[in-house]
């Protein structure tokens, strides 16, 4: 399976119709706790043929990767529905050390449970490298694997794949001056690989314009609420967008595609990137659709994490 998807858009575009923009621009996103690829063509069938197979190569991975056994070091809920979790591999050198790009996953299961998680590193390579530990931002989810990992306790014993993926693309669009503009879209527990992006570094802080817009349904739904400043400090703007806000919000409301056309437009659309985590209409054509009839040209980076 192919990692992360990088390439410019073609030109010139279709311009759509008012209408199709106010339907693009209004449809919601619906939460999910991992990643898609990224889709920046329509699907035909041996595409979609090709996406089903996903799940028999997952079948085949769980059959034949290496498990390694690690305990909980740290459970605790973050946000309405969402567990941060933080294990010791301080015992396993090796798979702390094949955590090295922002963007990588690995498969989680729990003993005598046969069913396993794909789960995205939520922490930074450097975490694994100084303190032997991977962090995740899980999304307990009725009858899944997930929801069982959220209930168990520190020093609880689970099992890890190795780590897998080639992350995130970032020098696509290195050196920053050359792309100075970089936008971060992320909705739900898909800002999960985010952080491990922004606390990694891109060069955020020699870029003229970083921006995240992060989309819940409400600030009880937001996660690493208590790093935005730290993030703030390093360059990265941060754009909260809830769906449905509570009356006393001021920020930006309804979906991050829509945040974002009544944002600045880009100055320069060819030294612009974007990078996509969370949803399936967002990380897929619609958002694209969007997108691209309002900047016109600009690279794509995305996260691939398989379906559960």
């Amino acid at each position: 399976m192919s990692s992360n998807l990088l390439l410019p858009l073609p030109l010139p575009l279709p311009v759509p119709s008012p209408a199709a923009i106010h339907e693009q621009l209004s449809s919601p996103l619906f939460p999910m706790s991992i990643l898609r690829r990224l889709a920046p063509r329509r699907l035909t069938s041996p595409h979609r043929r090709r996406l089903s197979s996903f799940a028999a190569a997952a079948a085949v991975r769980q059959d034949t990767a290496a498990w390694t056994q690690a305990p909980l070091a740290e459970i605790e809920p973050v946000a309405e529905s969402l567990f941060h979790i933080s294990i010791d591999v301080s015992d396993s050198l090796d798979l702390a050390a094949s955590h090295t790009l922002p963007g990588q996953y690995l498969q989680l299961r729990i003993p005598e449970v046969e069913k396993p998680s794909f789960l995205a590193i939520a922490s930074p390579p450097s975490l694994a490298a100084s303190r032997g530990a991977f962090e995740f931002l899980v999304k307990s989810v009725a009858g899944s694997t997930a929801e069982l990992l959220c209930a168990l306790k520190r020093g609880d014993v689970v099992e890890l794949s190795q780590v897998m993926g080639k992350g995130f693309a970032i020098d696509q669009i290195d050196p920053p001056e050359k792309y100075p503009t970089l936008l971060i879209f992320a909705t739900g527990s898909g800002i999960s690989p985010i952080r491990s992006l922004i606390e990694s570094g891109f060069g955020a802080n020699h870029r003229s314009d970083v921006r995240l817009y992060y989309g819940a349904r409400n600030l009880k739904r937001m996660a690493y609420q208590d790093r935005f400043k730290d993030w703030e400090s390093s360059g990265v703007t941060i754009v909260p967008v809830l769906s449905q806000p509570e009356n006393s919000w001021s920020g930006e409301a309804g979906y991050v595609q829509a945040a974002f056309a009544r944002a600045t437009q880009i100055s320069s659309p060819a030294g612009t990137g974007a990078i996509l985590c969370g949803q399936k209409q967002m990380a897929e054509v619609r958002c694209i659709y969007v997108l691209s009839f309002l900047m016109f040209f600009f690279f794509f980076t995305s996260c691939t994490c398989p379906m559960v």
